[in-house]
Parts: C-alpha cells; structure tokens; sequence
C-alpha cells in the first residue's frame, strides 16, 4: 500500500509482481504498461457467477460460466451430461406437492420481490432468509440437503422443499409454472407465465 502511495499508482500496484514494484521503485516504469490489461483480466473474472464447490479435471471457468445448463455444485470434466427433461433433481427437503410459479431470488437482499404464494428458487439459503419462508409456497435449492437451513425450516413451516439441486437457478426462471415434489426431490416445469 505504502508504495502504490509513494509511486502515485494507489491501487494499481496491486496488479504488479513484488519484482515488478521494486523495479517502478528505482525509477523504471515499463510494467505499468502491463497493468491496464491485468485489471481487465481481473474484472472479467471477478464477473464470473461463483465456482462449483467441488472440480474434478480441467476447469475453464469462462466456458463453464456459459453453459446455460452448468451445475454450481460440482464440475467433472469427464462426467456425462444428464439428458435434458424438464425435471430438476435434488433432495427430498421437506415433504409435500406444490403447483406455482417460480421466483428466482439470487440474494436474501432481493427478497421483497417474492410474493405470497410463488415458489422460492435460490442458490442457498441461511437464518437471514428465515422471514420469507412464510411467503412461499415452496422452497427450491442449488446447494443443501436434507438437515440443511432450507429443509429444516420448510418442514416446520409445512411447505414442500426440495435442495441440493445444484443447477435450479440455471435452469428454472421467474415466472415458470412448478410443480415442486418435495418427498421425491423434483421439481417440474410445467410451463412459463414469463412476461
């Protein structure tokens, strides 16, 4: 910090190597051509929807951000692709069947977007999350199982919850019509009211 002070670059001395600031130090400026092009490198990755939780093989993070059928739970290079139905899959959260439509909420500060009645879908869900299980009529996903936060507090509420899907935020979106089976762990499209 003191010497991104001390060179006037402020934070951009964090896009140069320890060798590199020593260098701009004793007066010789030639890395900090290298600079605009790290920072670009760095936003474009700091853009990236967050990694799955478990890699197997080789990971290309720009390819896998993509893929409109991508998994946020795990990536295996060699694994085979599901075939493509209208059926996510997870863990039997909390018991019940619900017919609704979705609500994609990315974040619990997004969450006065969802209105009584409509379906929860997001990534993970925590005790911040608790005061909008009310509104649900169901709970959906990406991350979890069966003693995770989402299933404990859909089944004290009564309401169906199916968790661990690892790709229900990628596949399902605001406004399509659910049918959400929480003693078997699906969860159906059954259509889009999507305007």
């Amino acid at each position: 910090m003191r010497a991104g002070e001390v060179t006037g670059l402020g934070d951009d001395v964090y896009f140069l190597t320890a060798d590199e600031v020593v260098r701009v130090l004793g007066g010789d400026r030639a890395a900090l051509s290298l600079v605009p092009k790290r920072r670009a490198t760095y936003e474009m990755y700091r853009a990236l929807p967050s990694y799955p939780a478990v890699i197997r093989g080789r990971f290309d993070p720009v390819r896998w951000a993509g893929d409109p059928g991508r998994r946020s739970d795990v990536y295996d290079e060699h694994g085979e692709q599901a075939p493509a139905d209208e059926v996510v899959r997870g863990f039997p959260g909390a018991a019940g069947v619900v017919e609704g439509v979705a609500r994609v909420i990315p974040t619990v500060a997004d969450g006065d977007a969802l209105r009584p009645g409509e379906i929860l879908v997001t990534t993970v869900t925590n005790v911040g999350w608790t005061p909008l299980f009310p509104r649900a009529a169901a709970v959906v996903t990406d991350v979890g199982a069966p003693l995770s936060h989402a299933a404990i507090v859909a089944r004290e509420l009564g309401i169906p919850a199916v968790v661990g899907c690892g790709n229900a935020m990628m596949r399902l979106r605001t406004g399509d019509r659910l049918r959400v089976d929480g003693e078997h762990g699906t969860v159906e499209v059954l259509g889009s009211d999507r305007s």
